[in-house]
């Protein structure tokens, strides 16, 4: 699959939700994702307390899932948010990578997600 049929597909994504919904599930990812890493770095915590315990490593699971779950949603909100917020190559590799950093997201949220920042 070449670029331009990639961005086919979000265009047609974007015309099927529009732009304001995009936005809104955006901004909702940035900070779900960022709390479901707080609850991933607690059962960090309690399983290095009791690594043999049952309860932790069913919350370790349950919240890994979970945490899985808005990074990959975020990972796949990043183009269409790319397209709305009109980030350059430089932005979006930055939003990109921020993914892997603890409560990054919550800044690409606050700095990157808006139209009238400053470049």
């Amino acid at each position: 699959m070449n670029l331009k049929e990639k961005m086919e597909i979000v265009d047609k994504f974007l015309e099927k939700h529009g732009e304001e919904k995009i936005m809104k599930w955006f901004h909702q990812v940035c900070k779900l994702e960022a709390i479901s890493w707080a609850f991933l770095f607690s059962a960090m915590i309690w399983i290095r307390y009791d690594p043999d315990g049952l309860l932790p490593i069913i919350y370790i699971a349950t919240i890994g899932n979970i945490h899985g779950l808005f990074f990959t949603l975020y990972l796949l909100l990043i183009l269409p948010a790319r397209k709305i917020y009109k980030w350059d190559d430089e932005d979006f590799v930055f939003a990109l990578v921020s993914a892997f950093f603890p409560f990054a997201t919550i800044w690409i949220e606050k700095k990157y997600a808006r139209f009238d920042r400053e470049d």
